[in-house]
């Protein structure tokens, strides 16, 4: 009987949908901020901020493995599709499940799990932002035609070697940031699901 009450359920996958979709939306609307080259390297910090309160509303109906290891590959997939290349699918993949882990660890009650969960699973990011220094060269001649040269030269400026590990900090502080803003607007949420 246990077993089986860990299996997904329709319910569960409705959540996954619903939750998954709001985020993204977000997403896309804190990416629009990337027409301008400064905020580019900004986005993994921007972005998990912005999708803060409703990820966190939905770590509040997470009790299973497997929801947030399914949001972050529909993430992935999404971008992807979309022309953003398979390292954010990758990442998508990787960091969803990564986040599934430590919630589970914390048996799905545990604010410390939930906090450091939150700042992991906002780490698919990074996938998108890893192009500009894993496929460097293809993917800012790739930008040219779309954005011009100017914009290129003064995202590469933004953007050396070295900024690397700094994003990725960057991006977890961003979603530990989200996540306590989450469980600021939504104390009665976390109260009712039982994480403290």
């Amino acid at each position: 009987m246990e077993a089986k009450s860990n299996k997904l359920q329709a319910k569960d996958l409705i959540n996954v949908g619903i939750f998954t979709a709001i985020y993204f939306v977000l997403f896309f609307a804190g990416m629009m901020l990337g027409y301008i080259p400064i905020f580019i390297p900004l986005l993994g910090l921007v972005c998990p901020i912005l999708c803060g309160i409703p990820f966190m509303l939905y770590l509040t109906k997470v009790k299973k493995f497997g929801m947030v290891s399914l949001t972050g590959i529909v993430l992935g997939l999404l971008n992807l599709i979309m022309g953003s290349g398979v390292l954010v699918f990758i990442a998508g993949v990787i960091f969803g499940v990564l986040s599934d882990l430590v919630l589970r660890a914390g048996k799905y009650q545990s604010w410390k799990c939930t906090f450091i969960g939150n700042g992991i699973f906002s780490l698919w990011i990074m996938g998108y932002v890893s192009r500009m220094f894993l496929t460097r060269d293809v993917f800012f001649s790739s930008l040219v035609s779309s954005y011009g040269r100017e914009y290129v030269d003064t995202l590469m400026s933004y953007t050396p070697g070295w900024m690397f590990p700094v994003l990725f900090m960057l991006t977890f502080i961003g979603g530990i940031l989200g996540a306590l803003l989450g469980k600021a607007v939504l104390k009665k949420h976390f109260e009712k699901a039982g994480i403290a």
